[in-house]
């Protein structure tokens, strides 16, 4: 009988046990380097808000903005680690994962957002995000920063002004191509460091987005930008495979309804911010900002176009056509 009972009293607390584990909520961390106000930061509180407007109890989503928790560099291993749900690190930071996604930092492959954006949800840019599964990692989504500009402290109209100039870089090898192929010199640095590399003269210049540049009063320290757009600078959402794979089925295809929802949010954003902080960057009268004319612009875009020669092995000879046919 006190067998019996004891059984009856461990089956109970372990159906007890399933019950407070069945009602606990699904947490979703999600770790991001920038500040709230930014596109993407508004892009992970709008996703945070419509599930809790949408899951209510079931899910919850924690964001973890301006490096809280972790920097682009390790959230990735954060996140096979089960430490983080959720991240949006640049398009460069996914080399060691695949390197099919230095596609897009190759210089002058898009003409601008909308052909970026048309690549991105075309059926190979959709492809690409399931690039990394074998590695662990899913692409959810693509989330845009913008076209990059350079700036320098001496006007920059032909690929000639560069040469000699030090230029700092994300770790990208696609980026330091980019320059050497201008007979420049790419440092790689933190994105931390740039403000102070500028304002102590050690380094000449950057490229970066027009929110960037704002942003971080880049243009304070530089007195002239190139309006090159010869780059794009976006984001990839991403998630565990063994995380995403694992949510309930119910469950799952709500929470990515929100967080295509947000990623168009905060696109929606960065598109704005494009276009409202280089007026303001103007209007403040710190930087001169240089648009080329099209002759000027074809000198760059025929000094950097080899790079792409450079790494279509890499990427692949179907994927880089498809984002030139883009263009058209």
């Amino acid at each position: 009988m006190r067998k019996l009972t004891a059984g009856l009293f461990a089956a109970a607390a372990m159906m007890t046990a399933t019950v407070a584990t069945a009602a606990d909520p699904i947490v979703i961390k999600f770790s991001h380097v920038v500040a709230e106000n930014t596109p993407k930061g508004q892009m992970a509180n709008k996703f945070r808000d419509l599930v809790a407007e949408r899951l209510g109890d079931k899910v919850k989503v924690e964001v973890y903005p301006s490096s809280q928790l972790y920097g682009d560099n390790k959230v990735l291993e954060a996140m096979l680690l089960g430490d983080v749900q959720l991240a949006a690190p640049s398009l460069s930071k996914f080399k060691k994962f695949t390197k099919k996604l230095q596609l897009f930092d190759l210089p002058f492959l898009f003409k601008d957002m909308a052909a970026a954006e048309k690549f991105q949800q075309g059926p190979a840019g959709q492809k690409l995000l399931g690039s990394m599964k074998k590695k662990g990692i899913i692409g959810l989504g693509y989330l845009h920063n913008g076209m990059k500009q350079i700036s320098a402290s001496k006007p920059l109209r032909t690929p000639a002004d560069a040469s000699g100039l030090k230029f700092r870089i994300m770790s990208s090898d696609v980026l330091s191509a980019q320059f050497e192929a201008v007979n420049a010199v790419p440092l790689k640095k933190p994105f931390s460091e740039v403000f102070t590399l500028l304002q102590t003269k050690a380094i000449d210049g950057q490229e970066n987005t027009w929110s960037n540049i704002f942003s971080k009063k880049f243009f304070e320290v530089q007195e002239y930008i190139t309006a090159s757009d010869h780059g794009l600078l976006d984001y990839l959402v991403v998630s565990s495979t063994e995380f995403w794979d694992g949510m309930p089925a119910d469950i799952r295809p709500q929470v990515k309804k929100a967080l295509d929802e947000a990623i168009a949010h905060g696109n929606k954003i960065a598109a704005e911010k494009a276009t409202g902080d280089r007026t303001a960057i103007e209007a403040s009268g710190r930087s001169k900002v240089l648009d080329l004319t099209a002759a000027e612009r074809m000198q760059w875009v025929e000094a950097m176009k080899p790079v792409w020669a450079k790494f279509e092995g890499a990427v692949g000879t179907d994927l880089l056509n498809a984002a030139i046919a883009a263009n058209n």
